[in-house]
């Protein structure tokens, strides 16, 4: 423990030293770490440390706007109603179900993404843009995928909640009411896909359950009996093929 201790004070108390020493000696070489500028056009500009650190503090709420602001959230809700309907506790896994939902939300967003990377990520990158004005370009391509998907109620309700009078029109609407009237309007659309997906499933455990009854095998699980047969349907109908490309579609960005 006092092993740990001591690195933690060596890791924490050598750069303080250091850079006490760097300020107190007048090196001409010295940059500071954090500087605000004022670039030709009037707009302030932070020293390049300062944006790093400010991208890599971004980075951490990355899950956030995965979850929150793209389709993984209808995806992968779908994807385990299936699981839950078909009778399958742990197959596929978690890990494989995340993964798919992953990379069919990357492929239902790449116009978006492109429309960001082109409008804003490029134009930043070549000195042709501010940070600020970048991250405010890049919204808009977002700001409309999710008004395409939100229902009038939700955002309707949100902007209720939040007593703001001020907002003219669902585009002018911030995304501090835009992302819970979005992902609202995701976790309804989910279930209604997850309820369709669950009929036929229910059908067939209904069927296997009152055959089980009549021939008097009551103590038998229709689980059981009725597991292989919600497989084989899934198959032959390829379920898979049918449910993804359902679920693409219904975004409409393709």
């Amino acid at each position: 423990m006092w092993r740990l201790l001591l690195t933690l004070f060596v890791l924490i108390a050598a750069p303080l030293a250091f850079g006490q020493e760097a300020v107190n000696s007048a090196n001409p070489l010295s940059v500071p770490a954090i500087t605000l500028s004022t670039n030709p056009q009037g707009q302030q500009e932070y020293s390049v440390s300062l944006q790093i650190l400010l991208i890599m503090t971004a980075l951490s709420f990355i899950p956030a706007f995965v979850m929150l602001m793209t389709s993984f959230t209808r995806i992968i809700i779908v994807f385990s109603i299936l699981r839950q309907a078909l009778g399958l506790q742990q197959t596929p896994s978690n890990q494989i179900l995340i993964g798919l939902a992953m990379f069919l939300t990357l492929f239902i967003m790449a116009p978006v993404f492109d429309q960001v990377n082109r409008e804003a990520l490029q134009p930043y990158l070549n000195e042709q843009m501010t940070a600020q004005d970048a991250i405010a370009k890049a919204q808009g391509p977002l700001k409309n995928f999710m008004l395409g998907q939100t229902r009038e109620s939700d955002l309707d309700l949100f902007m209720r909640l939040s007593k703001r009078t001020d907002i003219a029109s669902p585009q002018d609407a911030p995304l501090t009411i835009l992302v819970p009237a979005f992902v609202t309007s995701e976790l309804k659309t989910a279930f209604q896909i997850g309820f369709m997906i669950f009929i036929p499933f229910l059908i067939i455990d209904m069927v296997v359950a009152s055959v089980l009854m009549a021939m008097g095998m009551m103590m038998l699980s229709p689980m059981i009996i009725s597991l292989p047969f919600k497989i084989m349907l899934f198959v032959l109908i390829d379920g898979w093929g049918l449910i993804i490309g359902t679920l693409a579609g219904s975004f409409g960005t393709l």
